[in-house]
């Protein structure tokens, strides 16, 4: 299982705005769709957004849709989620990782539920949105 870090979180009021990042210690990620992942207190994992191996086609989840936007550089071998307005119930720990297939909202389900059973997930960051 590729293992990526996600960073850039931190403690915004609310309306304030992030960009998360997410790298690979050693592996290239062009190869790789990219899904981005949020933890609340006391919930499951839930798929927020997520990017084609290209950069080409996103989606995101209708809770973030409008708000938060995925992007890669593959140059950089990252890839970003920038959030927006962001609110209360946004505050979670952030994760990236591949997705077991092409981007979309179903495949981010599964690879959610699948990482969490089999997997593991890698280094999150902390995300938290109050005034």
């Amino acid at each position: 299982q590729l293992q990526l870090v996600a960073s850039g979180g931190a403690l915004v009021q609310p309306g304030g705005s992030l960009r998360l990042s997410c790298a690979s210690s050693g592996s290239s990620l062009d190869r790789y769709a990219i899904g981005w992942f949020r933890q609340a207190p006391g919930k499951e994992h839930e798929g927020v957004a997520c990017i084609s191996s290209s950069g080409i086609s996103a989606n995101h989840a209708d809770s973030v849709k409008g708000r938060f936007t995925v992007s890669r550089d593959n140059a950089k071998n990252t890839v970003y989620l920038q959030t927006n307005s962001l609110k209360a119930e946004d505050t979670g720990v952030y994760y990236c990782a591949a997705l077991f297939g092409p981007c979309s909202i179903e495949t981010l389900t599964n690879t959610a539920r699948t990482v969490t059973e089999f997997g593991s997930w890698g280094q999150g960051t902390q995300v938290t949105v109050s005034s």
